[in-house]
Order: structure tokens, then C-alpha cells, then sequence
């Protein structure tokens, strides 16, 4: 029988599921390695489903899934869309634009709003950094972060390590090169936890201007120089400029920083010869890569990491869907 009509007694989901303690996903930091273990070997049950021509299972049937972003998003909110809709649940995805939180209702009353639905499950991105934590305090179903402020993007990382170890076999030991804005993004802040956690080594290349103070503690080598911090990596790791996040002057010119930082074959050349190109997109194309690197067939893996979004979405839901919802247990407004 051919992969694409999988009976489905053997599909993905309708497998023993593994334990996961976690009832939220928060973040990567406080992920133990097994716990990331057991969320990639999860999701990687899922990219052949997802290949197939028939792609849906019924693991979560009758369950609720409600997207809420308080940002804009292309990739993660409609791979989680997705995601849920492959798994049979009912997926609600929630306008900010037109919800009362226009009409000044805070995060808090919006919370415990759609607590009194009885979700099963909420999908957030807030733009400030904590904003999903503290809404998972007011519900009482499972909770999963979709990216808040500066701070965290956990399905994103999963994603990044599950494209890596499906090309390179690995983790542990590999040597993985992020550049670019590292001060005001969350995925380089969940991949340094998962890549540290996973014994993989990591390197950070970015002008002074654009990282944390608190980059030396992180457990990682920082370099302001591109080439010098390309010198032999197995992964590079692409971030585009947060200008939106911006609040004065970080970089003189986009043309300045593309001289410097911008990812080019003459930069990569300093890389190992198989070394992967990633991207989280969107991409900014001429200021942190070049077309021809971003759109190189033998070793860009950017849309490959797309794909993943929608297997690693679909573990995680799964995974979190296993914490019987406790609705009338939630904490108060004002606790």
C-alpha cells in the first residue's frame, strides 16, 4: 500500500501517545532534553503524514482550537491553523481587529471571555514579552506560545532543530551560527535554549548595537565579525531586522548592514561546504540575505522549515491536548 493512503489505524495520531508533563508551552527554557526529544520524535511522525494526499485523523475531534494573535503572522498561524484541521479539531481564528480588545478590553477580560467558552486549547502571540504567560494563568485549558514580544517562539525553534536533524542525523555537536538582530528576536532566544540544551554549539554574530547585554551568559560564542563567526559552521541561522521593534538608531543604513552582516556566497564560502542556510521569514531579501543564497536548491533549507511548522504544530497540539481541560479552576481577574 502506497504512503499516501495510510489506513487509518496506522496514522500518526492514533499511536500510543507519549507522556508530556508540560500542560503549557511557554517557552523552551525549562524544557528538559527529553522533553524536546519527545516533542521532535512526535512531530517527525507527522511529515510523511502531511506529504500524503489524504492528511486529516481524528486525534482531536470534537476539541476546540482558538488561534489568537495580537500581531500579525503569515506562516505560524496558518500552520497551526492547519494543524489542527489535519487532526480533525474545530479551529477558531480570532480577529484582534474586530474583537472588543479594540474597544480597550484588556488581555486579562479577553481571557477569561473566552475562558467561559470552554476552549481546549489556546494558540497566542502577543506583542509584549510575558502577555501569554499571564493569560495562561487566567484560563484553564492548554495554552501554547506563538511568539511574545522579544522574549520566546517555541514552536519555532522545534521546528528549526526538527528541519536540522532530519538533514544532518543530529544535534549534539553540531555548530550552529545565528546573525543578525539577535536583541530583538524571540526565535534566537528559543533556539539558543533548545541548541544548548541539545549539546549543539552556538555562536552569535551581530553588530554590538543589536545584542543583549546579557549575550556572554547565554552559553554562547559572540562574534561581530561575519566572516570570523562563519569560519567552519555546520548551520546558518538568518534574522531578519525588527524594525518595527526598533526605538532609535541600531544600524547606520540596511546598505550598510547587507555589507557587513548580509548573507552572501562570498560570507558563506567561510562556512563548512554542506553548511544549511535557514531563515524564520519573513525574509528580508538584499538587507540580512541575498536572493541567490536564500533561493540556493543544494543548501537553503527555508522552505523545508515551513513544512516542518505544520508537523511540529500538530505534535504540540496533540501532545498539550492530553491535559483535560479544568475551566472553573482558572485564576481570577485581579489574583
Amino acid at each position: 500500500m502506497s504512503a499516501s493512503r495510510t489506513p487509518p489505524a496506522e496514522s500518526a495520531g492514533l499511536r500510543p501517545l507519549p507522556p508530556f508533563s508540560h500542560r503549557h508551552l511557554l517557552g523552551i527554557e525549562g524544557l528538559s532534553a527529553q522533553d524536546i526529544q519527545t516533542l521532535l520524535d512526535h512531530s517527525d511522525r507527522y511529515v510523511d503524514l502531511n506529504r500524503a494526499v489524504e492528511k486529516k485523523q481524528s486525534s482531536l475531534r470534537g476539541r476546540t482550537i482558538i488561534n489568537l494573535f495580537f500581531e500579525n503572522s503569515t506562516r505560524t498561524r496558518t500552520s497551526f491553523e492547519l494543524a489542527g484541521k489535519r487532526l480533525g479539531g474545530d479551529v477558531i481564528n480570532m480577529s484582534v481587529a474586530t474583537s472588543s480588545v479594540k474597544k480597550g478590553e484588556t488581555l486579562i477580560d479577553t481571557a477569561i471571555t473566552l475562558n467561559a467558552m470552554h476552549p481546549d486549547l489556546l494558540v497566542v502571540r502577543h506583542q509584549d514579552s510575558g502577555a501569554v504567560a499571564l493569560l495562561a494563568q487566567k484560563v484553564g485549558c492548554s495554552v501554547i506560545n506563538g511568539g511574545d514580544g522579544s522574549h520566546e517562539h517555541p514552536t519555532q525553534a522545534l521546528l528549526d532543530a526538527l528541519t536540522i536533524r532530519r538533514r544532518k542525523g543530529r544535534l549534539e555537536g553540531l555548530s550552529v551560527a545565528i546573525c543578525g538582530d539577535i536583541l530583538h528576536s524571540r526565535v534566537a532566544r528559543s533556539n539558543i535554549h533548545l541548541l544548548n540544551t541539545m549539546g549543539a554549539r552556538v555562536r552569535l554574530i551581530a553588530p554590538p548595537t543589536l545584542l543583549p547585554a546579557f549575550a556572554e551568559r547565554l552559553g554562547v560564542e559572540v562574534y561581530h565579525d561575519m566572516r570570523k563567526g562563519l569560519t567552519d559552521v555546520d548551520i546558518v541561522m538568518m534574522l531578519r531586522l525588527q524594525m518595527e521593534r526598533f526605538h532609535g538608531s541600531f544600524v547606520p543604513s540596511t546598505r550598510e548592514y547587507f555589507h557587513f552582516y548580509g548573507l552572501d556566497h562570498e560570507k558563506l564560502a567561510f562556512a563548512k561546504p554542506d553548511a544549511l542556510i535557514m531563515h524564520p521569514g519573513p525574509m528580508n531579501r538584499g538587507i540580512e540575505i541575498d536572493t541567490e543564497v536564500a533561493d540556493d536548491i543544494h543548501r537553503s533549507v527555508i522552505h523545508e522549515q515551513v513544512e516542518m511548522g505544520v508537523a511540529v504544530r500538530m505534535a504540540c497540539l496533540e501532545l498539550l491536548a492530553q491535559h483535560k481541560p479544568n475551566w472553573r479552576h482558572s485564576t481570577p481577574a485581579g489574583a
